[in-house]
């Protein structure tokens, strides 16, 4: 009887899985289009703003609502947690992994930063074995090369068409790969909210601490627009663009949340290579806007990445 008991629990559980996975890719889905607002208007007025103005305000903003989100969880009074030090862990890894993007986002076409960025649930699918434990065989290791060929065929590296925004923008991937880790061990502990408030506290702590030095080094004549972007010197933001700033609080807020969401709820090898979608997104609101067209090369790359991405989700559902 306590076996038959045992097996239909374990059956129960495997029913479950699948639908955990549906639903987390679902909040993931709606995570990715909420935050390709923020990289349109940080593209929009990163020539009169430095970057840190733009992230402080963002967070000063987007802290209540993380506790708007707590409430709304059932929950008073302020978040807690046992488990602090990953907590900070996971709100350093966002504040550097997004200061880098936005120092690339300026250099580069929109349609570029999210072909490179596409590189992100390869290196996600990667940690999730190297810190997850979940098991990837030869077929999806070969799926994982062939990914980071078509990354290389997008950044570039020693040709003219380097760009220094590509590094930034690989960065980021890579620390946002981290942050996903680290969600998936605190989520057994820690609620989506609490995740948000501690990572956006840290976040606005980080900028304060970083902004002062960074005013002191005083702006960089001839940099990189990625290293001006950093260096440029504090301006009054006009009321259009200080609503923009603070919008971006709202968006902030609620991206950490569905993320946090998605990653406790999906396996992250399952999950992750829905963060393919970015691409679609971002060309189109690139074109839109800008004008802006993705060279072949960019094509072919984001295809390779995209392709591996897609046979690696096949081999996982399996």
């Amino acid at each position: 009887m306590h076996t038959a008991r045992h097996t239909q629990q374990q059956h129960t559980k495997t029913m479950t899985n699948p639908n955990d996975n549906v639903r987390g890719v679902g909040f993931l889905v709606l995570a990715l289009l909420i935050i390709s607002l923020q990289a349109v208007a940080v593209k929009w007025i990163s020539g009169d703003y430095p970057v840190l103005q733009i992230v402080i305000v963002r967070s000063l903003v987007a802290l209540p609502f993380t506790l708007l989100f707590y409430r709304y969880e059932g929950r008073r009074g302020l978040p807690t947690t046992s488990r602090r030090k990953l907590e900070i862990w996971r709100g350093l890894f966002l504040f550097l992994s997004y200061t880098t993007f936005m120092m690339g986002l300026v250099a580069l076409p929109l349609a570029d930063v999210s072909a490179i960025r596409n590189s992100g649930p390869l290196m996600i699918t990667l940690l999730s074995v190297i810190v997850l434990g979940e098991t990837v065989g030869p077929r999806r290791w070969a799926a994982l090369f062939i990914g980071f060929l078509g990354v290389l065929l997008i950044v570039r590296p020693g040709t003219g068409a380097f760009n220094l925004g590509s590094i930034f923008v690989l960065v980021s991937v890579f620390l946002y790969a981290l942050t996903v880790m680290v969600t998936r061990k605190l989520h057994t502990t820690d609620s989506s909210a609490t995740m948000s408030y501690y990572s956006t506290l840290v976040y606005l702590v980080g900028a304060l601490i970083l902004a002062p030095l960074v005013i002191l080094a005083g702006e960089q004549p001839g940099a990189h627009p990625s290293i001006a972007f950093l260096f440029r010197p504090w301006a009054m933001p006009t009321p259009l663009d200080f609503a923009i700033m603070a919008s971006l609080g709202l968006v902030w807020a609620a991206w950490m949340y569905f993320l946090a969401r998605a990653y406790s709820l999906a396996q992250a090898s399952v999950a992750a290579p829905f963060e393919y979608l970015t691409l679609p997104i971002d060309i189109v609101w690139g074109f839109l806007i800008w004008g802006e067209v993705p060279t072949w090369m960019t094509w072919v790359g984001a295809a390779l990445t995209i392709a591996s991405g897609m046979y690696v989700l096949v081999r996982a559902r399996r």
